[in-house]
């Protein structure tokens, strides 16, 4: 893998430029220079919502390294026998466990920050105001999510408190705010105010009606996370956040669609980039997700997984499979038949011991094995999906199921899978046309699938929202840390593996947090049973 060189994304050439601290007092006093009255901070927002859809640095450092290589092969949606991928096995990469921390804190959450301070007094950017203040709580939802305890009141301050040494706060505390935020900034959106952020916002343009949506669809993500720890909480946030109203159709997918432009760019899909030409071989999809697609007869199969012939076949080892020829700017997008998809056992290197070839039902060669689709998510300009209505639907199925809001748990399962499945024609960009998944395929699928309701309903529901999740690889795995669904078999103990072969339930702290923030990490530390280890539980993670 290559080094991290963070580099601004070219179509916010100035954004962290501007933003930056040096020579803060000098900018601000000198009228020639950039200051707050003068800055157009639209540009640090286009910024932040493309440092958060993890392609920072035209090299995905990001998504490579906790979306893909920890997350994806954790929640058993991909399998690695590459060494580094290190989630496979539950071994430890500080450097890559952090790398969400590293890249989120300076650049998008300092953005977000400086936002919110200077236009909050600002009554024509009433609705930037809030908008940022919603799309900040996804922002710090994921990272805390990730780590549990994190800088969060003080974080971003810097550059506008002189504060370096902020404290972490708890979990606890920050979901209560963040729900506060979510209230208040959607409270306050109002269609008659101006639209002062249009085109600089990548995801809905400014429009106040959808992000309504998304900060009530936002909030449920949120409520659904303490059923185990603040029950009565989590009833009182999802009613609040159905009564106000959630996503209901892809139409309200928060989506950022990333050009159609040449690889290793920084405005590339980050995950996309890495499975189709960063690292094309690393990965397949894996036995546990095919396995489960197939035998339920999921249409959505062949927009998942295809198989990919290597042009040269070696005699001892699997050359690399076709990927993205720079030379030619083709890409080898496989066969998508369903019925010869193959899904790869987790747990497994490439040769040895635990060579992939020693693997149950080996096919003969690795290359047999499915890998991520071309046509859909293994893509450059591959949409970044933030929130979906379908998850959000799933979500409300189960609140309903558990009593939480009206409605019928069958009708929200039945809206939550259909948009699952819908939403894969939101693919059909560019060169790639013909993504749909057929009514009467969904139809077809639901009669198969009927929801069942009680405890096997709710398995249905977070069963489904791992496969809505497919690409999302922090939301696939969070939730399934907050549901036990689906029930993963871990992988056997690997050699030097840092959770006794258990799944990982976070990641660690970044490592350089000790010395430069000692006091505050080490109070964070200790409120982690056994320490800043994977197998530590976030707050609302209770066994």
């Amino acid at each position: 893998m290559k080094k991290k060189y963070i580099l601004i994304p070219a179509l916010a050439g100035l954004l962290i430029t501007a933003g930056c601290d040096k020579n803060f007092e000098e900018i601000n006093t000198d009228p020639t220079k950039l200051n707050s009255a003068s800055m157009n901070y639209n540009f640090l927002f286009t910024t932040a919502e493309l440092v958060t859809s993890g392609n920072s640095d035209a090299n995905a450092y990001e998504d490579w390294r906790g979306n893909l290589i920890y997350a994806s092969t954790m929640v058993q949606h991909l399998s690695s026998t590459t060494g580094y991928w290190a989630g496979d096995k539950y071994t430890l990469n500080g450097g890559y466990l952090s790398a969400y921390w590293d890249v989120n804190y300076p650049n998008s959450i300092k953005n977000i920050t400086d936002i919110i301070e200077n236009v909050k007094s600002n009554p024509n950017q009433t609705n930037f105001y809030n908008i940022s203040r919603i799309f900040k709580v996804f922002m710090f939802q994921r990272m805390t999510d990730l780590y549990g305890d994190i800088p969060y009141s003080q974080s971003g301050q810097a550059y506008l408190s002189q504060n370096l040494t902020p404290v972490y706060d708890s979990q606890e505390s920050i979901y209560a705010d963040m729900l506060k935020e979510l209230d208040e900034a959607a409270a306050a959106l109002n269609a008659a105010s101006p639209n002062t952020v249009g085109a600089a916002d990548m995801l809905y343009g400014g429009d106040v009606s959808k992000w309504k949506k998304f900060a009530y669809s936002e909030m449920l993500r949120l409520a659904m996370r303490l059923i185990k720890v603040k029950p009565q909480d989590a009833k009182t946030w999802a009613a609040k956040a159905a009564a106000g109203g959630v996503m209901t159709a892809i139409s309200d997918n928060a989506i950022l669609q990333h050009p159609n432009l040449a690889p290793q760019n920084n405005l590339a899909n980050g995950t996309g980039s890495v499975l189709i030409s960063q690292d094309p071989n690393a990965t397949r999809i894996s036995k546990t997700f095919m396995d489960y697609l197939k035998s339920s007869g999921d249409p959505r199969t062949r927009f998942i997984a295809t198989l990919v012939t290597p042009s040269n076949i070696g005699t001892n080892t699997d050359p690399a499979v076709p990927g993205y020829d720079a030379n030619t700017n083709t890409i080898d997008y496989g066969d998508t038949t369903v019925t010869k998809q193959l899904g790869q056992p987790n747990g497994y290197d490439v040769t040895g011991t635990r060579g992939i070839n020693t693997a149950p039902n080996w096919p003969g060669a690795q290359y047999k094995y499915s890998v991520v689709n071309r046509y859909t998510v293994a893509r450059f300009e591959a949409p970044t999906f933030f929130l979906t209505a379908a998850e959000t639907q799933l979500l409300l199925a189960e609140a309903a199921e558990r009593g939480y809001v009206s409605g019928s748990a069958a009708t929200f399962y039945t809206a939550g899978v259909t948009a699952a499945m819908q939403q894969f024609a939101q693919y059909n960009l560019g060169a790639v046309s013909g993504i749909n998944v057929p009514a009467s395929e969904i139809a077809y699928f639901l009669s198969k699938n009927p929801y069942a309701g009680g405890a096997a309903g709710i398995s249905q529901i977070n069963t489904q929202y791992w496969v809505a999740s497919f690409g999302d690889e922090y939301e696939a795995w969070t939730n399934w840390r907050r549901s036990g669904i689906p029930a993963l078999t871990p992988v056997a103990a690997y050699p030097g593996n840092a959770t006794n072969g258990t799944i990982p339930r976070r990641y660690t702290y970044p490592t350089n947090e000790a010395a430069v923030n000692p006091q505050n990490y080490q109070d964070a530390v200790n409120r982690l049973s056994g320490g800043d280890k994977m197998t530590s539980r976030v707050w609302w993670d209770k066994q």
